[in-house]
């Protein structure tokens, strides 16, 4: 397994709406009754609302998802499943990628990446054929799924989209180690949480014609799993799959991961 190394600092382009900075957490104590229902609520129906201001703030390919996606062999076909934007689709011209996300209006935004597709899909019900990809990314998505069984339904989904022996994929999940970050969690953190996005729209002009405030501000709460150390290479090898490599960035873990032998 990689050392984990601190968190790079997130950038946000000079002339986009910003987050509020270090915005209060709130720890979940009781688990979902029904967990497709409470998703919907606090995880799809939110960023069908702030689907345009999320985009605006996601345009830079992580270091190690960039060095992934331009390893693949040219003419290679794979998935981003839930691609947000799109942002990952163009990194490396010389491979296809379909893009997915359960949200329709980020999906309509990420199909702008021609000649790459993006079409509304659910990481648990993915409609692809299994055994047919090279390769899948899945970046800061199954971390908004609600219950271990789930989470880990979403891994068997993904890894069952790869030819096998050769196919990859690349996973990517929020970490509970955030220390160093604006966050601040740490390994003593409940692990299930609401974060609120703020989103900000319109302008309000001083006196002299500058901009002071935004004219509007709403907050959005979205339900995340904080994943500790460790946490993802089990979930892996849970369903059969094997850790190529793992590692930390960006207050991410992540792991490459094949499926260990399924005849494909």
């Amino acid at each position: 397994m990689a050392t984990p190394q601190p968190p790079a600092p997130e950038e946000t382009p000079s002339k986009t709406p910003k987050i509020a900075s270090a915005p209060e957490s709130t720890p979940i104590t009781t688990p979902p009754a029904v967990p497709e229902n409470y998703e919907e609520q606090n995880v799809h129906a939110v960023y069908e609302q702030i689907a345009s201001h999320f985009s605006s703030t996601r345009y830079k390919a992580w270091p190690i998802v960039k060095s992934f996606l331009q390893s693949l062999a040219p003419g290679s076909i794979g998935l981003d499943v839930g691609c947000g934007n799109g942002k990952y689709l163009l990194v490396n011209p010389d491979v296809f990628i379909i893009g997915s996300d359960r949200s329709t209006n980020l999906a309509k935004i990420a199909s702008a990446h021609q000649p790459h597709s993006a079409i509304v899909a659910d990481t648990l019900a993915l409609p692809h054929p299994e055994s047919k990809f090279d390769f899948t990314i899945s970046i800061a998505v199954i971390h908004h799924l609600s219950t271990p069984a789930r989470r880990r339904e979403a891994v068997s989904s993904l890894l069952s989209t790869l030819s096998s022996p050769s196919g990859k994929a690349l996973i990517y999940v929020w970490a509970l180690e955030q220390s160093s970050s604006r966050r601040g969690w740490d390994s003593n953190n409940p692990q299930d949480v609401m974060v609120p996005w703020v989103m900000r729209t319109g302008k309000k002009l001083a006196s002299d014609g500058s901009i002071e405030t935004p004219a509007s501000e709403q907050t959005f709460q979205r339900y995340y799993h904080l994943y500790r150390a460790g946490e993802l290479e089990e979930d892996i090898k849970a369903v059969g799959g094997v850790v190529v490599e793992s590692g930390y960035e960006k207050d991410n873990w992540w792991a490459i991961c094949s499926r260990g032998g399924a005849s494909g």
